[in-house]
């Protein structure tokens, strides 16, 4: 494999937009096919039949191919675990991963087929994941399917297909997103794979495996439709969190993986602030009086020094900002909701799957405002 992403990268858009996950995640990749053999096919054809449109249409085909040639790909963990051919670090860090399934298992996740294989990719990251925004505001554009409702992104398996998609985007007038994601979830569709993309090359190698397998664990163990922020950011708030109280109990707290995984969490949430603060900047400054050709400049200015400040490896825009968004939003109004529940993740975790029922006014709805009713309910 050419190059690994940086681990930072694999912890999704919360924690480095210089080369963001995410994680991570594509949770429209539960509609491509549901096995690995011509059955999928099957069924992603007869999916399509439910889409309106060449978008759905064409993002559906490419899915179900991309996920097809990862099965064809796939090992059993087990085998990988102990393949000599493997770097002794690479075997270690495999053979971890039932404990950390385990570990989740216990804190209120739910207990699936998944991680119990393994894919070598031989690409730097598992699917790139396409977004848009308008401009001079923060309005994202979206995409409508079955079962997931509407989304903000589109994740592809190819480059150069996530390229060919951006490009109609970019000259509609839209500012668009490109960016890479080491791991994605079907939620609990089909059986997902460890793949070579989880695994960093850095001293917080562990901590950040635990983290990318928790969160895409949650996104297996709850799913609300059409509310993309509140599940991202919620699976990036479990995946932050349990992944220390993982090394505290599986390494300790003051080792080594502890330590490095720690100061690499503390740079993603420097990152973090300057990217916050970008973000109220400039929703301020489209909200103001000024002209269109003043915001453009301003706008520039402020992503310029952006970039400048986190060591931004990709244009930042619009897109860029929301996405961010999409990812670490609610932090406050969760962590609240945890301490309501004792502490106790399995009530933390079954208090929020009273959402998967609930009707919600608008897509990507505010988190506190869907929070704060669980807090008040005293976590019942």
């Amino acid at each position: 494999m050419s190059e690994r992403l940086p681990a930072t990268a694999r912890r999704g858009a919360a924690r480095s937009w210089s080369a963001p996950l995410h994680r991570g995640l594509l949770l429209l990749l539960l509609l491509a096919a549901r096995g690995a053999t011509a059955a999928a096919a099957l069924f992603a054809i007869a999916l399509c039949s439910l889409l309106s449109g060449c978008t759905e249409v064409r993002y559906v085909a490419q899915a179900s191919l991309g996920q097809l040639s990862m099965a064809w790909k796939t090992e059993s963990l087990k085998d990988a675990a102990f393949d000599a051919r493997k770097s002794w670090r690479t075997r270690a860090l495999l053979r971890e991963v039932p404990h950390i399934k385990r570990f989740g298992e216990r804190h209120g996740l739910t207990a699936t087929g998944n991680y119990r294989t393994y894919v070598e990719l031989e690409r730097p990251a598992a699917v790139w994941v396409v977004s848009a925004c308008e401009p001079l505001r923060f309005r994202s554009k979206t995409w409508s399917f079955p079962i997931v409702g509407t989304v903000p992104y589109l994740g592809w398996f190819h480059l150069k297909d996530a390229r060919a998609f951006a490009a109609p985007l970019k000259a509609a007038g839209w500012d668009v997103d490109v960016r890479p994601a080491g791991a994605y979830s079907t939620l609990g569709w089909l059986e997902d794979p460890v793949l070579s993309t989880m695994i960093s090359g850095g001293d917080d190698a562990l901590g950040d495996l635990a983290n990318v397998v928790l969160h895409e664990s949650l996104h297996a163990t709850l799913y609300v439709k059409g509310q993309t922020r509140l599940n991202e950011s919620l699976a990036n708030f479990v995946g932050d969190e349990l992944a220390k109280v993982y090394l505290d109990e599986r390494v300790g707290p003051f080792s080594a993986e502890k330590t490095s995984y720690m100061r690499e969490q503390e740079r993603g949430e420097a990152r973090a602030r300057a990217l916050h603060d970008a973000y109220i900047h400039l929703d301020r400054l489209y909200a103001s009086s000024a002209s269109d050709a003043e915001k453009r400049a301003e706008k520039q200015a402020v992503l310029a020094r952006l970039a400048a400040d986190i060591g931004a490896r990709r244009p930042l825009n619009n897109a860029a900002l929301v996405q961010f968004r999409v990812y670490n939003s609610g932090s406050e109004e969760l962590s609240a909701l945890l301490a309501t529940c004792g502490g106790s993740w399995p009530r933390f975790v079954g208090a929020l799957k009273k959402l998967e029922g609930q009707r919600f006014s608008a897509p990507q709805e505010n988190i506190g405002r869907v929070v704060e009713p669980l807090i008040q309910a005293g976590c019942r």
